[in-house]
């Protein structure tokens, strides 16, 4: 009788204190108008009664937070991140995590670098993350109009030239199959997450202190190129036309993540959805990724 008095007041007790949850959005998205990623806070608030939701804002405002998703440096991102998660009481027993397109590579950058100094991070979801990079920019999302040409060209000619990796957030993740030698050695934020210098032994570490890291990809995807990049795929070296999935790339063979493991152990899940980039129905969210991963 104690015995089942205990799950009960166990179940009770997860009901009412939900596990907090972080959401980083994408580029040329913001934390918190209704219109962006508000509405999916409203959502998930709506879901998980009671449940705490910080949706990051990078910066003092909704402008700089649109801004910076193309103009702050990722490592700087990161860091600021890192900062603002560690001082928020309410995430101090632990949360899980969502990232939106850009947003989802960057919250893995804060779980590789200094997940060893935060509140337990259980759960990353990823969708439509770029997690090995792009390597074409068809459209840019909500920006259509001038800009988007400007970024396009910056990174078809110019994409590792030093003052473009410091001044435009998507050159750090631009990833060009026909020069991987030019990637690793001038990406200065994508090749290091991914260890591709070096093997840095904490970023392996804190990605395995994960319980699941929830990779979401969108078949009919017409933003991300290639969209195989949102399961950690990629081109062949030295062509753009071959895909290979992660399990074929050096990447996985070489255990350079841990990625490996965290298969092997169940860690690493993947989901898709036959919509376009981040367009996926509210009842598949609840069923595959909220019931499993968020409750």
């Amino acid at each position: 009788m104690k015995k089942w008095l205990g799950i009960i007041f166990l179940i009770k007790y997860i009901l009412a204190n939900p596990t907090p949850i972080v959401l980083w959005h994408g580029m040329g998205d913001t934390c918190c108008v209704d219109f962006s990623l508000g509405s999916f806070k409203l959502f998930l608030e709506k879901e998980i009664p009671g449940v705490y939701v910080n949706s990051l804002r990078i910066g003092n405002s909704t402008i700089e937070d649109f801004e910076n998703g193309y103009f702050m440096h990722p490592n700087k991102q990161v860091e600021y991140v890192c900062n603002l998660l560690a001082k928020d009481p309410e995430l101090q027993d632990g949360f899980n995590a969502i990232g939106f397109s850009q947003g989802a590579q960057f919250l893995r950058g804060v779980v590789q670098r200094c997940g060893h100094k935060l509140p337990p991070i259980k759960n990353v979801i990823s969708l439509g993350g770029q997690h090995q990079g792009v390597y074409g920019l068809p459209r840019c999302g909500a920006l259509e109009h001038a800009t988007c040409d400007y970024v396009r060209k910056l990174l078809n000619y110019a994409a590792y030239y030093s003052w473009v990796q410091h001044s435009l957030v998507q050159a750090t993740y631009w990833h060009d199959p026909l020069d991987e030698k030019m990637y690793k050695k001038r990406s200065q934020f994508l090749a290091d997450i991914n260890n591709e210098r070096e093997i840095n032994e904490t970023y392996i570490a804190n990605l395995n202190r994960l319980e699941n890291l929830v990779l979401v990809k969108f078949d009919s995807d017409s933003i991300v190129q290639p969209r195989e990049t949102e399961w950690f795929g990629f081109y062949a070296p030295g062509q753009a036309e071959q895909l290979l999935p992660l399990e074929e790339s050096n990447l996985y063979k070489k255990d350079r993540l841990g990625l490996r493991k965290m298969k092997e152990s169940g860690k690493l899940v993947f989901l898709s959805t036959p919509g376009d980039h981040l367009h996926f129905p509210q009842e598949w969210f609840v069923e595959q990724i909220l019931k499993p991963y968020l409750l």
